[in-house]
């Protein structure tokens, strides 16, 4: 339930100003209009758990190091948010270190951090992040005297932090928006910060608007034209299910989504279940290395994102 908000202190009336003249409307052909500077910023975010790694990240260390089996785990964790009504992350979050405990496993944020070193990585994601740079720059024409186009990679996922922190490739993102804990305030680390499935498309807001730090609020309006990276120019990875409200919002904004699979059959119904609903661009096998399906679509994509730049610097270039 929401804070009762505070009593305002009552104030005298202002008297009413006079009406000002409306400004007549531009029309398109009016030379004044101006025009917005180009975007040149490129973001690609990703979901992590069955997109970046094959299985949830738990279950490389931490489920093993307590002793406990990951479908087990899962099934447990899955019957006590729905018995109780529960949020499903924070259940299963609440659960991972109630089982350590039982165990006798004491885990911090180090420790926690420390196990992101064995997180498995589809094939070519650790060399994915230089690959498309160099695609980029290939392509991007840029014309003399252009600040260039500038690639951005995002994190956007239910999973923890802490581990992610320990991955190898956490260095190559320009941010990371992940479940977090709170390891100070409790005996058992209490959850910080829930990103669920819906909870997801704020960050893709906050790429688009710029405003990443998350003290500050997304909700004031922001025109188009005033947002550095605008939802064309974003492509949303994702692996099923979890990932639809990102990939509606990326496309109903006019942004891209690319769902990914493991190579099983069930993983590729459901992609093609997605792209037949208009979910998704394109899907394919979770094989990042230069010259795969995925790469190759990809590039499709960033081909149409770069010519959409180009168009619109003719455009402010006639503009001047």
């Amino acid at each position: 339930m929401a804070a009762p908000k505070a009593p305002q202190r009552p104030t005298a009336a202002k008297p009413a100003a006079k009406a000002k003249p409306k400004a007549p409307l531009a029309s398109a052909n009016d030379s004044s209009v101006a025009v917005a500077a180009p975007k040149r910023t490129i973001a690609l975010v990703y979901d992590f758990d069955g997109t970046l790694s094959p299985k949830p990240m738990q279950e490389y260390s931490f489920l093993p190091k307590i002793g406990v089996d990951a479908e087990a785990f899962w099934a447990e964790s899955n019957r006590i948010a729905r018995e109780q009504q529960a949020d499903p992350l924070i259940t299963y979050m609440h659960l991972m270190y109630k089982k350590a405990k039982a165990a006798g496993v004491r885990i911090d944020r180090a420790d926690l951090v420390s196990l992101g070193q064995d997180v498995e990585l589809f094939p070519g994601v650790e060399q994915w992040f230089d690959e498309i740079a160099r695609y980029i720059e290939i392509r991007a024409e840029t014309p003399a005297g252009s600040p260039g186009v500038e690639l951005r990679h995002y994190l956007v996922s239910s999973g923890l932090t802490e581990i992610i922190e320990g991955t190898r490739i956490y260095h190559r993102f320009q941010n990371v928006f992940a479940s977090e804990y709170w390891f100070e305030a409790y005996d058992l680390p209490y959850p910080k910060r829930v990103i669920t499935d819906t909870g997801k498309t704020q960050y893709l807001f906050r790429i688009n608007k710029g405003v990443e730090d998350l003290g500050q609020t997304i909700n004031q309006h922001m025109p188009e034209a005033a947002r550095p990276i605008p939802f064309q120019n974003m492509i949303y990875f994702g692996d099923g299910d979890t990932d639809v409200p990102s990939m509606a919002v990326m496309r109903k904004n006019g942004g891209h989504a690319i769902a990914v699979h493991g190579g099983s059959d069930g993983g590729k119904a459901k992609c093609y279940d997605l792209f037949k609903a208009g979910r998704i661009d394109f899907y394919a096998e979770a094989d990042y290395r230069r010259g795969s399906e995925l790469f190759q679509r990809t590039c499709l994509l960033i081909d149409r994102i770069l010519a959409n730049i180009r168009i619109d610097e003719e455009i402010a270039r006639l503009s001047r």
